[in-house]
């Protein structure tokens, strides 16, 4: 994959970009000002855009990126950036969202998921977002979104999500259906929440308490 780094910390940067390159990725850029991203991202085409969270007040400030390369998937680095915010960026847009100190193996192992659709984020985070919001009720509340009617298909497919299994392949072989089985419920699920992305039906299940990720999501 194409990929364009922007973090603060420019040592680690440069590890990851060598990181990255070792394992057969192109680093198209780095860059350690944000306000650079949208010109490289026109200039070098990336798949992936590796942002650092900590350059983010909230999610507001992804929607322009967003909204102006939706063929560019952006994912957050995140250090000890409030959960709230994370969740916030995901709802945004953002694709995923990977800690730092995240080993490797699993790190590449995020990044390869998103060739298949799904996002970047680890089930660990997915738990400890969902805590963050353990507090809402699964019904509405006063000024929420009427909440929408799912198929237990549909509900057990976002709890699979939610636990970590993002890619349609993951989804098929746990389903037990074929992969076009996954993008057709998918594409319902979107439709019926008013999503554009798997990273933001994450965020909407947490937020509003549609389901809860399982401890042994992989």
């Amino acid at each position: 994959m194409r990929i364009l780094v922007v973090d603060a910390q420019v040592l680690f940067a440069e590890g990851l970009s060598r990181l990255l390159e070792e394992h057969g990725h192109t680093v198209v850029a780095r860059v350690a000002d944000p306000a650079e991203a949208p010109r490289l991202i026109g200039l070098h085409d990336p798949d992936v855009v590796l942002l650092d969270a900590s350059f983010l007040d909230g999610g507001d400030a992804l929607i322009p990126l967003v909204a102006d390369n939706p063929e560019v998937d952006v994912v957050l680095l995140a250090g000890k950036e409030p959960e709230e915010m994370l969740l916030t960026a995901l709802r945004c847009g953002a694709q995923g969202c990977l800690p730092r100190d995240l080993p490797p193996d699993e790190f590449f192992r995020q990044l390869e998921g998103l060739r298949h659709g799904g996002p970047a984020l680890t089930p660990a985070l997915a738990r400890r977002l969902l805590g963050e919001y353990a507090r809402l009720s699964r019904g509405p509340r006063e000024g929420d979104p009427e909440q929408p009617h799912l198929t237990d298909r549909e509900t057990r497919i976002l709890e699979l999500l939610v636990s970590g299994t993002t890619s349609n392949r993951g989804l098929a072989r746990v389903l037990g259906v074929s992969e076009n089985t996954v993008k057709f419920h998918m594409r319902h699920i979107l439709e019926k929440l008013h999503l554009h992305s798997r990273a933001e039906v994450v965020g909407f299940a947490l937020t509003h308490g549609l389901v809860h990720p399982e401890e042994n999501g992989t």
